[in-house]
């Protein structure tokens, strides 16, 4: 469940509460503006209390707004986490393709992704969010999102696969299988630092998890 790459994290920003925003009625925001304030509280909120202990209130205290407000955008709690976990992995999709799109190779590529998937630390209110999301019951509707959403990165590696093998960067491995296993990897590195096992402490999971995967596909015949 990929989280990172959401800019800097101050020392203990993790633990701290984020500041509310006073209310001001006159001047509450609209459109555009108004549901990502709503999505960006909703993630610390969430990060902060859990699903189960989430208040629309809550939200709509954080970003400013008005409880009314925050319903008329997104009615349900249960379509709102939906909507803030799609709008929160689009957001990061979108920080990474550009990322990607400045690679020079492959390879570059590939560390961009392991950077991204990964939490940032312990605490990381994405990666939260999803573990949040996904421990909920959903419909059809709600389980065909979160597939899609975790389908999205099995594509976005093995695309960088596929053309790591193509230009002879990478080793000719199975895709779909070699895939499947790297990002059980890195779901399990990340509850690792979500948890904050202490054989992180000195080690870099991101390093840790490329040398991995690297070993792997390295060419034949390359030492």
């Amino acid at each position: 469940m990929p989280t990172s790459e959401t800019g800097p994290v101050e020392n203990g920003a993790a633990s701290r509460p984020a500041a509310r925003v006073p209310i001001d009625r006159k001047r509450q925001p609209s459109g555009d503006d108004a549901r990502e304030r709503a999505m960006r509280a909703a993630i610390s909120v969430i990060a902060e209390k859990g699903t189960a202990a989430l208040r629309m209130s809550d939200i709509a205290a954080r970003a400013g707004m008005s409880t009314g407000h925050i319903l008329y955008h997104f009615g349900k709690k249960d379509r709102l986490l939906l909507e803030v976990l799609a709008w929160s992995q689009a957001d990061l999709w979108t920080r990474f393709q550009h990322a990607a799109d400045q690679a020079a190779s492959p390879a570059e590529k590939l560390d961009l992704f392991v950077r991204f998937y990964l939490p940032r630390h312990q605490g990381d209110e994405r990666y939260a969010l999803w573990t949040q999301v996904l421990a909920q019951r959903h419909d059809e509707a709600g389980h065909q999102i979160l597939t899609e959403l975790l389908d999205g990165w099995d594509e976005r590696l093995e695309a960088i696969l596929r053309e790591g093998r193509d230009l002879g960067h990478f080793a000719d491995v199975d895709l779909p299988e070699f895939t499947i296993r790297a990002v059980a990897m890195l779901s399990g590195l990340s509850e690792d630092v979500m948890f904050g096992r202490s054989r992180w402490q000195h080690t870099s999971p991101h390093t840790f998890a490329l040398s991995a995967l690297q070993r792997e596909l390295r060419p034949a015949g390359q030492g």
